[in-house]
């Protein structure tokens, strides 16, 4: 560990002095100006950068204006939760981002002496702090990244994996990086640094990243690493991309043969000039929808899901519609299999983290697709119970900041009874149960079951989901009802 430290002190400084010969325009932005909201036991005085006391701020370089993109990164450097290597592994960076028109933020955050949610609490608000100056920096909102080294990955996979929504990142990049928390498998010294000296299992677990991914609800990752690295074993990034891979979430991973831990913006890194490039394109490759853009939840179960659609993230009807409505909307998917409107049916979506996710997006639009799973013996006896569970919903979407649009869509025709579902339930309980919720509170209404009536092509071999043909004509008809309730003019 020792040995480690000095080999980035050293890198530290080398980079620092190659930072000064940038020039490059730049302004510090403090977090928590109204005070600290935990601490670590040493924070609150002075800065003392040689004992580890940070003050949390962050350093922002904007690019020329004729250039900017509207994109941000920002960036976490690492340097084991014990110092921060700012220069190589932060402010260096600076040129290569401005000159793509990308603006690029460096956080300064708190180490956390074993004290957990002070620097990740201080990540967070370095997000929300950018998303607060969008206009006056001319940031899109709907395009910010976060980029970490090593423990600073760690910090920005846990911001990617477990932020609330106003302050989880649109995409991530990750040098290589720390990702799991269990000793031994990983770099210890950043274990004992960010929970302390004796972690126990528990604590373990629920800070190692790679087993707290959920389908839709983590951005785009990028995972750079050399397969020599002696310090973060490479099973932390391999493990990390099996897991958003099996989420379907967007990744890719570059293993450079050697370069060992640490380069950063190093070009005296062997495959520096490829890892550039190789990121470039990523960047290249990510979309983002307006900065003014109106969010649309897609909340429901399996069918919202993509239950049996292979890449559901490209072809579930969320993502189709999205790619419909083109970039004057951000569509994001809320749904989660197996669950129910009922509250006491066997899988409630309101007691569901994902439904509290989708407040915190604060939408615009909500289309909401449940009474499918509802429709089950075990859960239709709660029966009496549906109106007032539903109306609960439509309460607390109502009142949202954003307040949003609500459609109320029936559930697909169900052309078989697997899993217990019942289209004689859904036909006589469930979509009269919806016709009256739409009356009483001026709903619109999404006929599915109608559109799917006399289709099972557009059915996989359940007789229950969707294809991704009938995805696509479900985001068709949700495409349909929200244009012609928005006039195609943003509100």
């Amino acid at each position: 560990m020792k040995k480690w430290f000095g080999i980035f002190c050293f890198l530290g400084i080398v980079a620092w002095g190659r930072t000064a010969l940038h020039a490059q325009s730049w302004f510090d932005v403090k977090l928590w100006e109204q005070g600290l909201p935990n601490t670590n036991g040493r924070d609150g005085g002075p800065e003392r950068q040689q004992d580890g006391i940070y003050t949390p701020e962050i350093r922002v370089f904007l690019p020329d204006s004729a250039k900017a993109t509207g994109r941000i990164i920002l960036a976490c450097p690492g340097g084991g939760y014990s110092f921060i290597a700012l220069g190589h592994e932060g402010y260096d960076w600076a040129p290569y981002f401005n000159e793509m028109g990308i603006a690029y933020a460096v956080l300064k955050y708190r180490l956390p002496f074993g004290h957990p949610e002070v620097p990740v609490s201080d990540a967070q608000e370095a997000i929300r702090v950018i998303r607060r100056h969008a206009a006056a920096w001319r940031i899109n909102p709907y395009d910010v990244g976060i980029m970490g080294s090593s423990a600073g990955g760690h910090l920005a996979s846990t911001i990617a994996v477990k932020a609330p929504f106003d302050c989880r990142p649109d995409f991530q990049i990750l040098f290589y990086p720390v990702i799991s928390m269990e000793l031994n498998q990983t770099h210890n010294g950043s274990v004992y640094s960010f929970i302390g000296k004796e972690p126990s299992h528990e604590e373990q677990l629920r800070y190692s990243n790679e087993r707290h991914i959920r389908r839709h609800m983590v951005p785009p990752a990028l995972l750079l690493l050399s397969g020599d690295d002696t310090v973060v074993p490479v099973s932390n990034s391999i493990k990390y991309y099996t897991a958003l891979s099996q989420a379907e979430v967007p990744a890719a991973m570059h293993i450079y043969p050697t370069g060992g831990h640490g380069w950063g913006y190093n070009p005296s890194f062997a495959c520096h000039e490829q890892m550039l490039a190789d990121l470039k394109a990523w960047l290249e490759g990510l979309d983002a929808p307006d900065g003014d853009a109106l969010r649309v939840a897609c909340v429901g179960n399996s069918i919202t899901d993509g239950y049996g659609i292979s890449l559901s993230e490209e072809y579930g009807y969320p993502a189709v519609l999205g790619r419909k409505l083109g970039n004057k909307y951000r569509v994001r998917n809320f749904g989660v299999s197996g669950h129910t409107m009922l509250q006491k049916g066997d899988c409630p979506y309101m007691k569901n983290d994902v439904y509290r996710w989708c407040k915190e997006f604060n939408p615009d639009v909500v289309v909401i697709k449940l009474g499918t799973n509802d429709s089950k013996p075990q859960n239709w006896k709660y029966k009496d119970e549906f109106m007032t569970d539903a109306q609960q919903m439509i309460d607390e979407l109502k009142a949202l900041p954003a307040r949003p649009d609500i459609y109320l869509a029936y559930p697909v025709k169900a052309m078989s009874s697997a899993f217990d579902i019942s289209d004689s339930v859904i036909v006589n309980g469930v979509i009269p149960m919806i016709r009256r919720l739409a009356r009483k509170n001026k709903l619109k209404v999404i006929d599915l079951h109608s559109v799917f009536d006399g289709h099972p092509e557009w059915l996989i071999s359940d007789g229950i989901h969707p294809n991704d043909k009938g995805a696509a004509v479900i985001a068709e008809e949700v495409k349909k009802a929200i244009l012609e309730n928005t006039g195609n003019e943003k509100k």
